[in-house]
C-alpha cells in the first residue's frame, strides 16, 4: 500500500493536470515509444518556442484527470508510453508539430486529441495540422487588406510617371476615333 505522502503527489498531480486540461483549449495525445533523446530535446523545444506545454505522464494520472476534466474519451487509447501536449492560445500548433514529428519517426504515434473540450478524431487531427501558423494566417488577412491600397498607389504612381493628369488627357484626346460600330457602318 503506498504511504499517505505518495497518495497526496498523486493527487496533486491529478488536480495540476486536470486543470491543465480543462484551461487548455487544444491538446495531443501521444505514444512516445522509440524515439532518441536528442530528437526528443529537438521536439521539446520547438514546442516550447510555440507555447505548447509537453509532458510524459503516467496512464493512471492521466485517466483521472480525463474523468475530472470531462474527457472520458481519452482513457480508451491509454496504455503503453504516454505524453501530452496543450496549447493555451493556439489551436493548431500541437497537432502540426507532433503530426509532422510522427511522420519522420515509425514509433512516434498521435492517438488521440481534444479540441475546445471535445475529443476530436484522426481525420481532424490531420486536418488540423496542414493549418498554416497563426503568424501566417495574420500575414494573409493583411495581405488581402493590403492589396486594394496597393493597386491604388501603383495606379497613381503612373499617372505621375506619365506626366501627371494633363499628360495623360492630352494622350487620350489624340488617340485616333475608335471606329463607328459594325451597325452604323451597315447603314
Amino acid at each position: 500500500m503506498p504511504s499517505q505522502s505518495v497518495l497526496e503527489q498523486k493527487k496533486a498531480i491529478v488536480a495540476e493536470l486536470s486543470e491543465r486540461l480543462k484551461n487548455s483549449i487544444t491538446g495531443v495525445v501521444v505514444s512516445y515509444e522509440g524515439i532518441n533523446v536528442e530528437d526528443d530535446t529537438k521536439l521539446r523545444k520547438e514546442l516550447r518556442e510555440n507555447d505548447v506545454k509537453y509532458s510524459v505522464v503516467k496512464n493512471t494520472l492521466l485517466s483521472r484527470a480525463c474523468e475530472e476534466a470531462g474527457l472520458e474519451d481519452i482513457k480508451s487509447v491509454l496504455e503503453g508510453t504516454t505524453a501530452i501536449a496543450t496549447s493555451d492560445t493556439e489551436y493548431a500548433a500541437a497537432a502540426r508539430i507532433l503530426c509532422n514529428y510522427a511522420k519522420d519517426h515509425e514509433n512516434f504515434k498521435v492517438k488521440t486529441a481534444y479540441l475546445d473540450g471535445a475529443v476530436i478524431d484522426m481525420d481532424t487531427i490531420i486536418s488540423l495540422s496542414k493549418l498554416p501558423t497563426k503568424e501566417v494566417l495574420l500575414a494573409n488577412v493583411l495581405g488581402a487588406f493590403q492589396a486594394p491600397i496597393a493597386s491604388f498607389a501603383r495606379a497613381v504612381q503612373a499617372i505621375v510617371d506619365k506626366g501627371g493628369v494633363e499628360a495623360c488627357a492630352a494622350e487620350k484626346a489624340d488617340a485616333p476615333a475608335e471606329e463607328a460600330p459594325a451597325e452604323e457602318a451597315a447603314e
